[in-house]
């Protein structure tokens, strides 16, 4: 599997996601996923299924140093006396002793970014998890988060698809040696359907799924792929075998919106950059 370097760790550059999945639909799909090759799957405190991750990658066999795991603290524990506690038992539900990478959720608008941090900072030292970033985040609070951190940020998991201008923080990533990951890749299930897509994924032989995930790799960002069908687990992971050309690349920047973001919960999104 491909790896993206940040701070100098290296993180797989394509996670499977498992946000609005069932239980059921997680023992489903977690053995294909396995399968098709991935490694690196990403779960969070509020998508309540934590367990069944767990529970799922436990019951393949698969040995806990091959597995990249990333799971997300909600903004309502954003406490001293909430914090640690609410990773203990996010790792407790997810079988582990540690995470990989932890995140910080959402930035919110009640607890400043320096102390989430600061918070974050503590439960890693704890041995909690081996890395830590943050979501969410615009330019501005991504900064302030490399600036008070003691550990290296290694991430910010924000939204990417192709409807989607994200040119502000990206250098400002870049510039921090901040990984992007790359979240809601489908658009909500636009992505398939788009005839642009379509036309380019063609060419290769591959999916307009397997173009717009492709086009998030190799601007080096990690792209979150997401199926609750075990057949579509491989067709996910087959992004490594062909490169869009850089004309193709352009013509899906093209895409991109004003109107193009999708996630901006109230009072947990940041004033989004420009």
């Amino acid at each position: 599997m491909q790896t993206v370097k940040s701070n100098g760790f290296e993180i797989p550059a394509l996670g499977f996601g498992v946000f609005r999945m069932s239980d059921e639909e997680i023992a489903k799909v977690i053995p294909a996923a396995l399968e098709a090759g991935f490694r690196h799957f990403d779960s969070a405190q509020i998508y309540k299924n934590e367990a069944a991750l767990g529970k799922a990658l436990e019951q393949t066999g698969v040995s806990r140093d091959e597995i990249f795991l990333t799971t997300k603290v909600w903004a309502d524990q954003y406490a001293p006396e909430k914090f640690a506690a609410s990773v203990g038992e996010s790792l407790e539900k997810l079988r582990v002793n540690n995470a990989d990478l932890l995140l910080l959720h959402w930035p919110g608008d009640e607890v400043p970014v320096a102390e989430q941090v600061a918070m974050l900072n503590e439960v890693r030292a704890a041995g909690k998890t081996r890395l830590i970033g943050v979501s969410n985040q615009n330019a501005s609070q991504m900064r302030e988060s490399v600036e008070y951190s003691a550990a290296p940020i290694v991430t910010n998991q924000i939204e990417v698809h192709p409807y989607l201008n994200q040119s502000a923080v990206a250098p400002a990533a870049a510039e921090l040696d901040v990984a992007i990951t790359g979240y809601y890749g489908m658009a909500d299930g636009a992505v398939p359907k788009d005839p642009l897509l379509q036309k380019i994924g063609a060419q290769y032989g591959k999916t307009a799924a397997q173009a717009a995930l492709r086009w998030v790799i190799q601007q080096g960002f990690i792209a979150l792929s997401k199926t609750a069908n075990p057949a579509r687990a491989a067709e996910n992971a087959a992004i490594f075998d062909f490169t869009l050309s850089d004309e193709d690349m352009d013509a899906i920047h093209g895409l991109a919106r004003p109107d193009g973001r999708i996630v901006s919960p109230e009072n947990l999104s940041p004033v989004w950059d420009a």
